[in-house]
């Protein structure tokens, strides 16, 4: 196929453009490169995907040096005009769109950065491949749209009306547009609520990281909630490996859906949404160990308050997944953090 990934400088969308890649796939890799967090880190990861920073120009698109199926163009998604032209030069057979402001934390101190990236860009987006027939278009959602919901494990056929964050809103604000169009035009969709993804190459605000870096600065690190606090830390690789089988397998429409009881997982609509997660919350504190036993140091902790928009727990349940898939995410927290460590280790010597 031919996929378009959107935020293919960021982490995941990094990891699933090689994984594509690797499969025989043709990708054009798109993102702003904004400074969210140190663009060092957003080039290398171009880098290590054939793309020099100095051949990358607003606008244009760059062929890798080291993968022959591979093309980046620096673009913003607000730019509609740029990006419907892209799109009807390009016809592309999938769209993986990734690219969003990430965050909970930030969207309490910069809201506007939500509206224009998660709202007007994904708006254009969505609306760039329906009008040049995309088969599917797959998007990545958050397990942050639970917000009050208190049902352990979150289940993608719980109603996700109360988010606590604007970061969370304007995902369940995504689901939302995606359906319309899903009903409205044919158009396939699937979101992917994605559970504490973690791992090489991962975001410089994600808590494995943050930790990480303290430790080996001998910095003290801040814990949320004294640390009584589960998330459902998940592996990158096994995060990548839900997005390829999802984006192989447009959702059709269940015939036996019904208004009466309406299952907000599914439609009559070609819609689907999904969780990916290891289906295992680990606590922060089993977390903060596992990072020091592998670095071979104590942390110094602050105990803090929960934070607003935090919630205390995420647990994915990934039984429709699994169903649908054949598969279940299950990298041991262990083995994801040796991964990362190793990683963070050589990359930034």
């Amino acid at each position: 196929m031919k996929t378009l990934v959107t935020g293919a400088a960021g982490f995941i969308g990094f990891h699933l453009a090689l994984r594509l890649l690797d499969r025989g796939d043709e990708v054009v890799g798109l993102d702003n490169v904004n400074d969210y967090y140190d663009v060092r880190l957003k080039y290398s990861r171009l880098a290590e995907s054939g793309i020099g920073s100095s051949r990358v120009v607003e606008g244009g698109l760059v062929q890798s040096l080291t993968r022959p199926g591979y093309r980046f163009v620096k673009l913003d998604l607000t730019d509609r005009n740029s990006l419907m032209r892209l799109f009807e030069r390009e016809k592309f057979d999938a769209v993986c769109h990734l690219a969003a402001q990430a965050g909970v934390r930030y969207s309490l101190i910069n809201p506007g950065a939500y509206v224009e990236s998660n709202f007007v860009g994904f708006a254009n987006a969505i609306e760039a491949s329906r009008l040049n027939g995309v088969g599917h278009f797959v998007y990545a959602s958050s397990s942050s749209v639970y917000g009050l919901n208190e049902t352990l494990p979150f289940s993608s056929h719980d109603n996700v009306d109360h988010p606590i964050s604007l970061y969370a809103a304007s995902k369940k604000g995504n689901e939302l547009v995606a359906h319309s169009y899903s009903y409205l035009f044919g158009l396939p969709t699937t979101g992917l609520r994605f559970f504490t993804v973690y791992g090489p190459w991962g975001r410089p605000d994600m808590a494995c990281f943050i930790f990480t870096k303290a430790l080996l600065e001998d910095r003290p690190i801040d814990v949320y909630n004294h640390g009584e606090m589960r998330r459902d830390f998940t592996y990158i690789d096994d995060i990548v490996e839900g997005v390829v089988r999802v984006v192989d397998r447009p959702p059709a429409g269940e015939p036996g859906w019904s208004g009466q009881a309406p299952d907000p997982s599914s439609s009559k609509a070609p819609y689907r949404v999904y969780n990916i997660g290891n289906g295992r919350p680990v606590g922060l504190m089993e977390f903060i160990r596992a990072i020091e036993k592998t670095l071979g140091r104590l942390a110094d902790m602050n105990l803090l308050p929960l934070q607003p928009g935090d919630v205390p727990v995420t647990w994915a349940d990934t039984s429709d997944l699994e169903r649908d898939f054949g598969f279940r995410p299950g990298t041991p927290i262990e083995r994801g953090i040796e991964c990362f460590v190793e990683w963070y280790l050589r990359f930034y010597k």
